[in-house]
């Protein structure tokens, strides 16, 4: 290995300061889940009627996905922004900013009034305080994996980055957790109160966060005087492709949890299959197995790299589209509940699994937040507005409409996987060990 590949990849054995890193970045990524997809929850069942009020409710719930998918274009801002920043002045800054934006963000919504008592400035307020939503969600991602993965040992990138990602399986509970126990509170406070408990999570986050210590493959970087002026623009013109390709595979994963979980909450209490109380139930059960079920794929790429987990996973979420639907329409709660949780804990959490490790390995460091930041949350935009688009396909081809679009997603996934490198080969694996043996003298001499 040369020495460029090393410094990329940061010390050998990784930090001292890893575990506090990992559970640091983890834990700000359960509270910007929390308040990101705990909106997702609302729109879907409640803001069509409190925002977007008519005498059809299929145009309120367009309406409510319409105003999530916002958010969700907002991302690519926000990972610009954090990106640029991350590069130029570090990844810690960018944490606690965006820690600090969507708590204030998430909490407004539970203040907000509804369309009943203010009329259309209700909707529009709405739509703001979701797009600073994105941006600060849109600016998390980058700084809080690449944290991680610069500190951790170099075996163990896949483990380590997979408990940050598991900390958006963790939000997503207790979001869920919090709509559950709410949606028999009287009136609006069934979707108030989970946003404005979340200040709580965030004082909580922010305590936690400034106690990390920056990442020493960007403190080389400054020293060496690497630090580009504009690393948006470089990697966008040397790394264009990986962009590209990052994008590609993103989609799969997001985009297909906007099908399979957000739009797929709406459809089941659209058509009747279930009620409210059951579906958040069953998302619970998704989420809780999905805490280990990520940290456990993140894990597997260790062993046997990102690339070929990311194929098979792909290539059976081609089919699993329609086999999803065809489990709902039974209307057999627990077929139900096992869609969601095999929709959820394989093909999401396997995919958000091998991203943590491999989406770094694509860019060079002094570019690193940048590239991959832009190609995560680029793919943000199509999945923001699926649910959308779903419920668009379902009322002219029926549940056949959006079970093909989960497969085309996932086929994007497979093609995209297919034309990504493999970023940790078997060679780098043994090469890995061998420097992790003869440098652990060193290490434990200190």
């Amino acid at each position: 290995m040369t020495d460029d590949v090393t410094r990329m990849r940061g010390p050998v054995n990784g930090t001292e300061s890893v575990k506090k890193v990992a559970v640091g970045s983890g834990v700000g990524a359960v509270i910007e889940t929390y308040d990101f997809i705990g909106f997702g929850t609302a729109a879907a069942l409640y803001f069509g009627t409190a925002f977007f009020p008519g005498n059809d409710p299929v145009t309120g719930t367009l309406l409510s996905f319409a105003t999530l998918g916002v958010g969700f274009a907002a991302r690519p801002l926000g990972g610009i922004i954090g990106g640029h920043l991350g590069d130029r002045v570090g990844r810690k800054p960018v944490l606690v900013a965006s820690l600090i934006l969507m708590g204030v963000a998430t909490f407004v919504i539970g203040l907000l009034p509804t369309y009943a008592t203010a009329g259309i400035v209700a909707p529009i307020l709405l739509v703001i305080v979701r797009v600073i939503q994105g941006l600060a969600f849109g600016a998390e991602w980058g700084g809080a994996i690449l944290m991680t993965y610069e500190h951790a040992p170099w075996r163990k990138k896949g483990s380590f980055t997979g408990i940050v990602q598991s900390g958006f399986p963790v939000g997503l509970l207790l979001a869920n957790l919090v709509f559950l126990v709410t949606v028999h509170l009287p009136g609006d406070w069934a979707w108030r109160v989970p946003f404005l408990a979340s200040i709580v999570l965030v004082a909580v986050g922010l305590v936690i966060r400034s106690k990390v210590p920056e990442s020493p493959v960007f403190e080389d970087v400054k020293k060496t005087g690497e630090v580009l002026k504009f690393p948006l623009l470089t990697v966008i013109r040397n790394d264009w492709a990986n962009i590209l390709r990052g994008i590609g595979l993103r989609v799969a994963e997001t985009a297909g949890y906007a099908v399979s979980v957000t739009y797929l909450i709406s459809y089941l209490n659209a058509n009747q299959i279930t009620e409210s109380w059951q579906t958040l139930t069953a998302l619970c059960i998704a989420a809780g197995i999905g805490i280990f079920a990520t940290w456990g794929w993140a894990k597997l790429t260790d062993r046997i790299g990102r690339r070929p987990l990311y194929i098979v996973v792909c290539a059976l979420g081609v089919v699993w589209g329609y086999l999803m639907f065809l489990g709902v329409n039974t209307a057999v709660y627990p077929m139900v509940v096992i869609v969601i949780v095999l929709s959820y804990t394989v093909f999401q959490n396997a995919l958000a699994g091998a991203q943590g490790a491999w989406f770094p390995e694509l860019f060079t460091a002094n570019t690193r937040t940048s590239g991959a930041s832009l190609a995560y949350q680029i793919s943000a935009m199509v999945s923001g507005f699926t649910p959308f688009v779903t419920t668009l396909l379902f009322t002219s081809f029926g549940w056949i409409g959006p079970a093909s679009l989960f497969s085309f997603y996932a086929l994007i996934g497979l093609i995209s996987a297919l034309l990504t490198k493999e970023t940790w080969t078997p060679q780098q694996r043994a090469f890995a060990e061998r420097a992790s043996r003869e440098t652990a003298p060193a290490v434990a001499a200190r």
